[in-house]
C-alpha cells in the first residue's frame, strides 16, 4: 500500500543504534519505504553524496561530526548535494543556547528526546506541509528563523532592499 510518505527518502544520522531503530520503527509505521541509517555526521555526508535523500533526521550530539556542524556543512560547503535540504534535528538537549545554535546553523524543525511518533509526524509534515523560505545573509543560509508572521507583511522582502532569488525563492537579506 502506497502512502503519502512512501517516496519520501530520510536520511537517518544517529550515533546510538537503539535510537535510529526507534526512529526508524516510527518513520515505517507512517509509510517512509526509503531510510538510510548513518552513525554520525560524517557518514551522513558521504551518504548523501551517493544518495538524494528528501529530508534528514540528526542527532544533535555526535562525533566526529555532530548534528550543527553536519547542518553547516549542508548549508554552506561547496560540494554540498542540496544546501536546501530539510533537517530535522532530534536532541535531548532543549536548553535555550543549545536550540538557538542549531537554530543558526540552519536547522529546519527539532524534535526534543524522548521522542515520540506524534512529534516526528508533526515536524516531517511541517517540512513538507510549510516550508519555510531560505535566505542568505552576510552570516547565515538556511530556513527563516523567525516563526511568525506578521500580518501586515506584504511581500518576500523582510527589509527595504533585501532582494529575492527567482530560481529558487531564497531571499537574500541586507546584512
Amino acid at each position: 500500500m502506497t502512502t503519502p510518505l512512501s517516496a519520501v527518502r530520510v536520511l537517518l544520522v544517529d550515533d546510538n543504534q537503539h535510537m535510529r531503530s526507534i526512529v526508524a520503527t516510527v518513520l515505517a509505521g507512517v509509510g517512509v519505504q526509503h531510510l538510510r541509517e548513518c552513525c554520525d555526521g560524517a557518514e551522513g555526508l558521504d551518504a548523501l553524496r551517493q544518495w538524494p535523500a528528501d529530508m534528514a533526521i540528526v542527532d544533535f550530539q555526535m562525533s566526529p561530526i555532530d548534528g550543527v556542524e553536519f547542518t553547516r556543512l549542508v548549508r554552506n560547503a561547496a560540494d554540498s548535494p542540496n544546501p536546501f535540504l530539510p533537517i530535522i534535528m532530534l536532541t535531548g538537549h532543549a536548553a535555550r543556547a543549545r536550540v538557538e545554535e542549531a537554530r543558526d546553523a540552519g536547522v529546519t524543525e527539532f524534535v526534543v528526546k524522548p521522542v515520540t511518533a506524534r512529534a516526528v509526524l508533526d515536524r516531517i509534515n511541517a517540512v513538507i506541509l510549510r516550508p519555510r523560505p531560505f535566505l542568505r545573509t552576510a552570516d547565515y543560509f538556511g530556513p527563516d528563523r523567525r516563526r511568525r508572521q506578521d500580518p501586515a507583511f506584504t511581500g518576500p522582502w523582510r527589509r527595504k532592499g533585501d532582494e529575492v532569488n527567482a530560481s529558487d525563492g531564497s531571499v537574500k537579506a541586507q546584512g
